[in-house]
């Protein structure tokens, strides 16, 4: 029996993510937030079984951890009507009313761990900024929908 080799190049560990994961992902901050949970806090590595499996650990925390920075200089890259727009676009995904998640990540911050570990304070202090803002702007938005 012959075994049929083709001359397709093996898709390289990004070009994988990218394709079965975050494409599926219609927000800059989804594809940011979900790039953050793949950190583990213990070694700092990035973790993902599909891409270990197939690429090894090594090479699968090098496109994670690539993947991870161009969502965050993406982020950061938009205007604050467009990481606004994102942002509903994000929220629009999750199970909780929009007045919910606003009022519980005003208190709780949740998006301060979405910045890489390697990002500048300037960048974390930008980031965490622009989001306080949006938040801000995206709550005065829902009371003042809710006034008479």
């Amino acid at each position: 029996m012959y075994r049929r080799i083709t001359m397709e190049p093996h898709p390289r560990p990004a070009e994988e993510l990218w394709r079965r994961t975050l494409a599926h992902i219609p927000s800059v901050y989804g594809r940011l937030a979900f790039l953050a949970s793949l950190v583990n806090v213990h070694t700092g590595r990035y973790e993902h079984h599909g891409l270990s499996m197939i690429f090894g650990e090594a090479e699968a925390d090098r496109a994670l951890r690539q993947s991870h920075e161009e969502a965050f200089l993406t982020w950061l890259s938009l205007q604050l009507e467009q990481q606004q727009a994102d942002l509903e676009l994000y929220f629009s995904t999750l199970p909780a009313s929009k007045k919910t998640l606003v009022e519980n990540w005003l208190r709780l911050m949740p998006y301060r761990t979405a910045a890489p570990a390697w990002a500048s304070p300037a960048q974390r202090q930008l980031f965490e900024s622009n989001f306080a803002l949006l938040l801000k702007l995206l709550w005065s938005g829902l009371e003042s929908s809710q006034e008479p």
